[in-house]
């Protein structure tokens, strides 16, 4: 039996957040609490905790910066491992990148996810940051960063030159623990070039959506494999997305009732009408535990070993015991 693992996505922001389909959270950011409950998976058994990689909420309130918060997770928790979903590749220069993320994974005890994604460009405009309006040039930027980030973990000296990076002897030391290198997630659904960056790159791939969306994207990675002389098998796969449960469908509307509140002039306003609704369970986790258990299972029926879940009654942490006490146990 394939282990399934859980990690617990982590709002690193305030208010609703177009991003990541308006995860309801805390008006000013919190660290503390978001530290308290980190704490608490670590206790509850979730394998890990990931933080997206923004500098701008899409509703322009507080969001903390991802390698600052993981950082301080690491000194304040044990065993806990913590990945980023995703880096954005423009925001660092892949030989910095490569620097910090081997010192992390030292300072954490080897405990790294290293999630990596192709970037967005409203950020990098506020920013001053590269902007790339091409797709395809950001996904073939972000492959040249893996290139040079992997050298750099692995190699003495590396050099490269590349169409948009160039390294000279970059001396990366001490290289991280996790051997050969930390594990390496892309996220992103794209099935020409992103996929393909996977087959080519990757340790694990990383999207959300239905069960069909999720097999019809895990075929075109499949072809790519092929293509590469890559083991499909050798990738991890891993689901993002929502999780809204509770003990019985009482407790599930009023998590509803609360998310309509708090999201009043977005899509969670219509969750009361059927469709909106069938449209939420068809691509997230929804319901009692009993539930919940039953969709799990669908994706792992299909490979996915590898759960990263945002829980929308959070900052409420009841759906987190919740789901740790009656659906996690079913997995292991």
């Amino acid at each position: 039996m394939v282990k399934v693992r859980f990690g617990w996505a982590a709002p690193t922001f305030a208010g609703a957040y177009n991003t990541h389909s308006d995860v309801p959270c805390w008006e000013k950011i919190d660290y503390p609490s978001l530290k308290e409950t980190v704490l608490l998976c670590e206790r509850l058994g979730f394998d890990s905790v990931w933080l997206c990689d923004h500098v701008i909420s899409g509703v322009n309130k507080e969001i903390l910066e991802c390698w600052t918060v993981l950082s301080a997770l690491a000194s304040a928790t044990e065993k806990i491992r913590l990945g980023t979903l995703v880096l954005c590749n423009t925001f660092r220069y892949p030989a910095m990148l490569a620097k910090m993320s081997a010192t992390f994974d030292v300072v954490s005890g080897g405990r790294l996810e290293f999630g990596y994604g192709a970037g967005y460009i409203k950020e990098n405009v506020s920013y001053g940051l590269p902007v790339v309006e091409s797709v395809a040039q950001r996904i073939h930027m972000m492959e040249e960063g893996l290139e040079i980030i992997k050298r750099m973990w692995t190699e003495e000296k590396p050099s490269f030159k590349g169409r948009f990076y160039e390294v000279r002897e970059a001396l990366c030391e001490p290289k991280p623990l996790q051997k050969p290198h930390p594990p390496i997630w892309i996220g992103g659904g794209g099935e020409k070039l992103l996929l393909k960056a996977v087959a080519k790159y990757a340790n694990g791939w990383n999207w959300g959506g239905s069960v069909e969306t999720m097999v019809r994207k895990m075929e075109a990675l499949r072809m790519h494999c092929r293509k590469t002389s890559r083991q499909f098998d050798e990738i991890a796969k891993s689901w993002d997305g929502h999780v809204l449960i509770a003990k019985d469908h009482y407790g599930l509307k009023a998590i509803l009732r609360r998310v309509e509140t708090l999201n009043s002039n977005y899509v969670f306003k219509t969750w009361g009408e059927d469709r909106a609704l069938e449209a939420f369970k068809a691509t997230n986790l929804y319901g009692t535990p009993e539930e919940v258990v039953e969709r799990i299972w669908r994706y792992v029926d299909i490979g996915i070993n590898l759960f990263t879940v945002w829980f929308l009654d959070y900052p409420s942490e009841e759906g987190i015991k919740l789901f740790a006490e009656k659906v996690m146990p079913l997995f292991y």
